[in-house]
């Protein structure tokens, strides 16, 4: 697509300005996100990007808005394996319902700076190294195998490099303070658990990104594109994990799927000088990895005891009990 600076402009500030109107009018008042309001928040988000995709088939064709759809479909998938972390996350740090959707809005906020950043420094490698696509299929088909071979772990934040950093450098309490990041205590400015939260959030985006990120490139290597689709499955993010985080466990073989993904996607960009895959095929293999990984969960799904031992020990604030905000 020939698209002006004007066009990252204009959508960059159509962003803003509805994530302007999210927290500023309908999350102005911290609450608990409810599945059925999560779920109206998905069908919007879903609605904006599939109005976006008509508006590039009306300006620039039916290949461009299909490979839009294509791009914005692998980085809503892969996003789910990060809804995984998320909910560790929460539990691990006992952090109240009510406060997790500020987390999430400023996580989502520094994704989209950092997933700009990432996004023009492929698009530029790719430019001046043409082999560095087969480079990022090599990476995609090996990210894939780990997926399906790495047993699942228990998370520990305490071990996390961002965790350790924060607490050298920040005065922490163990307490939140409302849906504070910062509060004051004895005349000095210290840090709430909820900032600890939103870092972890913030790294995990980061870890996320190296594999999402060639994934699209995989599709489009259009620069617009790429920004789109991904900065659309971002915004999506937030309510996903209201609607999903009950029943997130329950997608056992999911990763199967996602891992599938990468393989696929990696293997056609180390053999695109080879093998034409087109993209209506491309997303025909994802919608039918996705879905039969998803139902072959439900179908099966894993003992009520294997539940409970996953989750043993994993839940709680790694502070301990929540203490009530000082006054």
């Amino acid at each position: 697509m020939s698209t002006s600076p004007w066009f990252y402009v204009a959508f960059t500030f159509f962003v803003l300005a509805v994530l302007a109107l999210d927290l500023g009018v309908f999350h102005r008042k911290a609450h608990v996100v409810r599945p059925r309001e999560a779920g109206i928040w998905v069908g919007i988000w879903m609605t904006l990007a599939l109005l976006f995709a008509g508006g590039i088939y009306f300006r620039a064709g039916g290949d461009n808005a299909l490979l839009f759809l294509t791009g914005y479909l692998i980085e809503q998938s892969l996003s789910v394996d990060n809804l995984f972390v998320i909910v560790m996350l929460f539990s691990s740090f006992g952090t109240p319902d009510k406060y997790q959707h500020r987390v999430l809005f400023w996580g989502i906020l520094g994704a989209l700076v950092m997933r700009g950043l990432f996004i023009g420094m492929g698009s530029w490698l790719i430019l001046k190294i043409g082999w560095i696509m087969y480079l990022f299929g090599a990476f995609l088909i090996v990210t894939g195998v780990r997926m399906a071979l790495k047993r699942d772990e228990e998370f520990d934040p305490e071990q996390n490099v961002v965790m350790r950093t924060a607490r050298r450098f920040l005065p922490i309490i163990t307490s939140y303070d409302g849906q504070r990041f910062f509060s004051i205590r004895n005349g000095r400015r210290v840090a709430t658990p909820l900032l600890l939260v939103l870092l972890m959030v913030e790294f995990t985006d980061l870890v996320f990104a190296l594999d999402s990120i060639p994934a699209i490139f995989a599709v489009t290597t259009d620069p617009f594109l790429v920004y789109t689709s991904n900065v659309f499955a971002i915004l999506g993010l937030r309510s996903m994990y209201f609607l999903l985080s009950g029943i997130v466990h329950k997608f056992i073989y999911l990763k199967y799927g996602l891992a599938f993904i990468l393989a696929f996607v990696g293997t056609k960009m180390v053999a695109v000088d080879f093998v034409h895959v087109p993209t209506l095929v491309s997303l025909g293999v994802i919608v039918t990895m996705l879905s039969a990984t998803i139902l072959i969960s439900l179908k099966y799904p894993p003992k009520a005891e294997d539940v409970i031992d996953e989750r043993e020990g994993k839940t709680g604030s790694i502070f301990g009990s929540i203490q009530p905000p000082e006054q």
